[in-house]
């Protein structure tokens, strides 16, 4: 994550933000993963999301697919655990895509509902050793469940994301919501362009609530111009964007 790719070339010439801007060479590290990779934000709006968290309990981070949303919001996660800033990393995702097909897939429910998952795993695995990861999720120091699994709970001294949070149901948003406790740090994700729902999406609801009622939220929009992962990536999401869909 700290090399000088063909992206991030890209965005330096097609940008009018110096090197500066664009966080290069600034000692803005976040962790310093495996093999040597350095972590730190590589777009304006990723470092946005780096500062707001650190002034709020609360974040919304929104835009397409590719901007480091998650990535970023898992690499805050972990510094804020090594810093002992939290006791405990929670990553939830509503398990929509799952959702009726899950009774195929072999395996327990652990099992089926992993693969989803997979790509926080991915993120926590360029960031922590795979002996200590295993040892945190086993301790559930870092716990990674599907949203319905919070029901019930508490989430106090956590650094808590909420990924695709766009499909969430505006019941399920409200009972995540509602399971803050004390000592904790929120970051949201989500595109609401990209919905699995048929129904009005919570991710949606809260965002204009939390602007209606001038609630103390920051609400990040990430765009096109974030894509940190590929050319392809970016290219394809432009192309969506121009026809509206």
């Amino acid at each position: 994550y700290n090399k000088m790719d063909e992206n991030v070339m890209e965005r330096l010439l097609t940008s009018d933000k110096s090197h500066e801007d664009m966080g290069m060479g600034r000692d803005d590290i976040l962790v310093h993963g495996n093999s040597g990779m350095l972590i730190r934000p590589k777009t304006p709006n990723q470092r946005k999301l780096v500062e707001l968290t650190k002034k709020n309990d609360m974040v919304f981070a929104v835009g397409p697919a590719g901007t480091g949303k998650t990535f970023i919001g898992v690499a805050l996660a972990v510094k804020a655990l090594k810093e002992k800033r939290v006791k405990r990393i929670i990553i939830t995702r509503p398990a929509v895509e799952a959702g009726e097909n899950l009774g195929f897939l072999p395996g327990d429910l652990k099992e089926k509902l992993d693969p989803y998952m997979q790509p926080i795993y991915d993120a926590l695995r360029d960031m922590i050793p795979a002996e200590r990861l295993a040892t945190y999720i086993e301790k559930g120091t870092i716990q990674i469940a599907p949203l319905a699994f919070m029901r019930g709970r508490t989430l106090d001294h956590a650094y808590v994301i909420l990924d695709e949070s766009q499909n969430t149901t505006h019941a399920q948003m409200k009972m995540f919501l509602t399971r803050i406790g004390d000592g904790t740090r929120i970051v949201i994700n989500g595109d609401v362009r990209q919905t699995d729902l048929k129904t009005t999406s919570g991710l949606k609801t809260i965002i204009d609530m939390a602007y209606h009622q001038r609630m103390d939220v920051p609400h990040i929009e990430f765009t096109s111009d974030d894509i940190v992962r590929s050319g392809i990536c970016g290219m394809w999401v432009r192309a969506f964007d121009a026809v509206g869909i």
